[in-house]
């Protein structure tokens, strides 16, 4: 009867304990915007417009388009880069630059602190400008699986077309283009 009413204390104990608290939730957000334009999304755009080109000179016309395994493997990389750094884009709370950083020039680019106050008003174009990127990079890398080299350089113009609508958005000033001094 003891260790029945010793194990009945402890079950009661171990019940009106405190909930373990919860696990770190949500994202840890390191890098900013620009960071990962410049290490992940640029590159990896310019590494899929380069892998497929057709030069005409008065020599003749060259294409240029991988071969190997290992050529498409690695264009297949950079497009998944592409895509997944989509995702990062949408993280909750990263910021679009570090503390103090200033648009390079300000004639052609809007500053960070701007970007910020227009993704505060308005996310929800951010997000769908996100997804063109994404479905973007995901055509690119329908061409690469099928290893279709036309279709490839063809969706080089659905990526254009995706970095350029939101660079109009979120990058460029409004109005016309102001002339360099």
């Amino acid at each position: 009867m003891l260790t029945l009413s010793a194990s009945a204390v402890l079950f009661f104990a171990i019940g009106c304990s405190p909930p373990a608290p919860p696990p770190e939730a949500g994202y840890r957000p390191t890098a900013t915007v620009r960071d990962i334009m410049d290490a992940v999304v640029d590159p990896s755009a310019d590494y899929l417009w380069d892998s497929v080109e057709v030069i005409v000179t008065a020599q003749g016309r060259e294409e240029r388009a991988p071969k190997t395994d290992e050529e498409w493997n690695e264009v297949r990389r950079r497009a998944i880069a592409l895509a997944e750094a989509s995702n990062l884009l949408l993280v909750p709370g990263r910021r679009i630059a570090g503390p103090g950083a200033k648009a390079e020039d300000p004639a052609i680019e809007l500053g960070p602190d701007q970007i910020e106050a227009m993704l505060s008003q308005d996310r929800t174009s951010w997000t769908l400008l996100a997804h063109g990127l994404h479905d973007a990079a995901m055509e690119a890398l329908k061409a690469i699986e099928a290893k279709d080299k036309d279709a490839l350089l063809y969706s080089g113009e659905s990526l254009d077309k995706a970095c350029e609508t939101c660079h109009l958005k979120y990058w460029y000033p409004p109005g016309p283009p102001k002339k360099q001094p």
